[in-house]
């Protein structure tokens, strides 16, 4: 018998995964673009703008149920223009019709899917759809536009209203209290810490990096015990979890419990680059052996399974192989008695193995449920001793699961996520002085300027020897503040320049002088519904946060007022909005704390400056920066400390300077 060839569409012609992931569906899709908004209207047809990315694991599940099935295609060809997008390629417009699904729903997630009328304006949406719901849906909605348009198009007309209100932002004076709003704001917000399991106390549990974060600077800074307990619990238990992969390396994107047990198994790289500088910055504070293991044990992850060849880094791992999630990352019991030998007694002990799985279809997630102590106790060794035969346990796992059939990769490029990483290397090398990891940081900042900065134009996305679609906001912050970290790590002048004068392109082409606040899409490209501010901290922080910051410290650098004052404008527009949502301003806040608390310089100059800052970074101080000043720099901020045979510091606040130093003060 001869089987049928399914028919390519034409995402064929896409270089996103998740796209190429839709190019056999029967579903006439398009990318976005002029070509499909052209055929709505001509047509008169509604769009279903349809949005996820490669590793989301209810993408696949609806693509399975729905936009395989020929019936359910049929349906969407005959009455709607049909649009693919993948969310990582093109923010901008899953922050859209986000927002209008949050509106009409209250809720958001992927695969988001959102109809509109022909011009774009929302009409209803949706995340997950199953096949009769989304038939129904569907046949409903062509009712409506065929038969009361002026319907349609008089609630799509509020939705539209409702979206452009989000962004709206009136000056508060609460930005003038500096730590004061900050502790009012965060004592409140601590009712909801997780002091057995960490994390929050509800679930689904995110990492949320800037978060704890921020709780780790607020501990430090004000001397708060419960801060300092809810982020040493919360770091303890995620690297102890089946949300960590204990056999590779790399933190999955959630846990869908309370426990941290059971992830959704996607690997992002967002994620691991900012956990792996919030570990290194959190053994500087803690002194935790397992952090400074986890640390080595991320990076572990990140060269072997999402480094290409270039130097820059894939985007994600899928949750799903052979059609299953966590099939590659879990284990039955006798696997594991197999393979573990001698240590298979502590290996159940320590992950709690059950003998019919402790999870679904028998299998074991690797998910360690005791603190440190109980470990220790339950297991009647030290730490070092579990580690040590833990270590060869793994080495062997990784092994026998590298001849499993692996997760999909998502090997397109990302100039955002490749920063994040960048920043995240260097934090991680400045607070354990790691020269190794310093290195991967300042290498990784020059592959990003090469590949991604083409002509004076900084590009988003990166395929095979391919750049396309132009920098947004985000693009622009991630890759300022890398600079500027990794210019710290590695004392490199030229960075900083870089950062300063991509923050100058940035103003020219991102500032609203109106609304006073980073647009997302540059203001000279035509705008989608509406121009997007980029405000609330995520997983990943907002663009306007993390610009924020970068304008507070290149004022310094290069003595800049301008900078001081778009920053206090934009923090006064934000700040009436701590108290309401705490968790959406952890980024700002952090910025908010570094000038509230006084902003260190330690300058140093000589043989041995290099050498003593490093071990200085060691101690954990977030509003303190370390710089190596070398002869002739052009930094404003350097240019006024003499360089000599002699080893020199200088020991700044704010604006002012100290005398001369031999040695630094312990």
């Amino acid at each position: 018998m001869e089987t049928s060839v399914p028919k390519a569409n034409r995402l064929i012609h896409a270089t996103s995964p998740y796209l190429l992931q839709h190019a056999y569906n029967p579903v006439d899709w398009y990318e976005w673009g002029e070509e499909a908004l052209q055929k709505a209207r001509r047509e008169n047809k509604l769009i279903l703008v349809s949005i996820g990315y490669s590793a989301c694991h209810w993408c696949h599940v609806m693509e399975h149920e729905c936009f395989e099935k020929e019936d359910t295609a049929a349906i969407m060809n005959k009455h709607f223009v049909c649009i693919k997008v993948d969310r990582e390629e093109r923010p901008d417009i899953d922050q859209l019709y986000m927002d209008a699904l949050q509106l009409l729903t209250g809720r958001g997630g992927w695969p988001l899917n959102m109809f509109t009328l022909p011009d774009g304006r929302p009409l209803h949406g949706g995340t997950y759809f199953p096949k009769t719901e989304f038939e129904t849906t569907l046949n409903a909605l062509t009712n409506l536009w065929e038969n009361e348009p002026e319907k349609a198009m008089e609630f799509a007309t509020k939705l539209a209203r409702g979206v452009k209100s989000i962004d709206q932002f009136e000056y508060s004076a609460d930005s003038e209290k500096g730590n004061l709003l900050i502790r009012e704001t965060l004592e409140k917000w601590q009712e909801n810490f997780d002091l057995n399991w960490g994390g929050y106390t509800w679930a689904p549990k995110f990492m949320m990096p800037s978060n704890w974060d921020l709780f780790m600077q607020y501990g430090h800074y004000f001397n708060n015990q419960r801060f300092k307990d809810a982020v040493e619990i919360t770091l303890d238990r995620m690297a102890l979890s089946g949300t960590y992969d204990q056999v590779g390396g790399g933190f999955c994107r959630y846990s869908t419990d309370s426990f941290w047990k059971v992830p959704h198994f996607e690997k992002m790289l967002y994620d691991n680059a900012q956990l792996l500088g919030l570990y290194g910055k959190a053994w500087s504070a803690y002194r935790k052996p397992l952090y400074a293991q986890l640390v080595n044990s991320m990076d572990g992850f990140l060269q072997r399974e999402l480094k290409d060849h270039s130097g820059l880094y894939y985007s994600a791992l899928d949750a799903d192989s052979e059609g299953e999630e966590g099939k590659f990352y879990c284990w039955t019991e006798p696997e594991l008695k197999q393979l573990c030998g001698a240590q298979f007694d502590l290996v159940k002990e320590v992950y709690a193995l059950e003998e019919n799985g402790n999870w679904e279809h028998g299998k074991n997630i690797l998910h360690c449920p005791y603190t440190l102590h109980e470990l220790q106790t339950r297991c009647g060794m030290s730490l070092n001793a579990i580690q040590e035969q833990l270590d060869a346990v793994h080495a062997r796992l990784l092994e026998a699961r590298n001849k499993r059939v692996r997760p999909g990769l998502d090997d397109k490029l990302l100039c955002s996520w490749n920063a994040l990483l960048a920043k995240g290397y260097a934090e991680a090398g400045m607070a354990m002085n790691r020269p190794d990891l310093i290195d991967k940081a300042s290498s990784l900042a020059d592959k990003i300027l090469e590949v991604f900065f083409v002509n004076e134009v900084l590009y988003r996305v990166a395929k095979g020897n391919e750049v396309k679609i132009e920098g947004f906001a985000e693009d622009f912050a991630c890759l300022i503040d890398a600079l500027i970290h990794v210019a710290e790590a590695s004392f490199r002048d030229d960075l900083l320049h870089k950062a300063h004068s991509l923050m100058q392109q940035c103003i020219n082409r991102f500032y609203d002088t109106n609304r006073q606040l980073f647009t997302f899409t540059p203001i000279d490209r035509p705008e989608l519904l509406t121009r997007k501010l980029d405000v609330n901290d995520d997983v990943i922080p907002s663009a306007n946060s993390i610009l924020a910051r970068c304008l507070f410290k290149l004022h310094y650098y290069f003595e800049n007022e301008s900078y001081l004052d778009k920053l206090e404008t934009m923090q006064g527009l934000v700040a009436g909005k701590f108290a309401r949502y705490p968790g959406g301003f952890a980024n700002w806040m952090q910025v908010m704390l570094l000038q509230s608390e006084g902003f260190e310089q330690v300058l140093g100059s000589g043989p041995e400056a290099a050498k003593e800052l490093g071990k200085l970074r060691m101690n954990y101080k977030p509003n303190r920066i370390c710089f190596e000043v070398k002869a002739g720099s052009s930094i404003p901020l350097f240019s006024s400390k003499p360089v000599g045979t002699e080893t020199r510091f200088w020991i700044c606040e704010d604006k002012t300077c100290g005398l001369p130093l031999g040695t630094l003060p312990n």
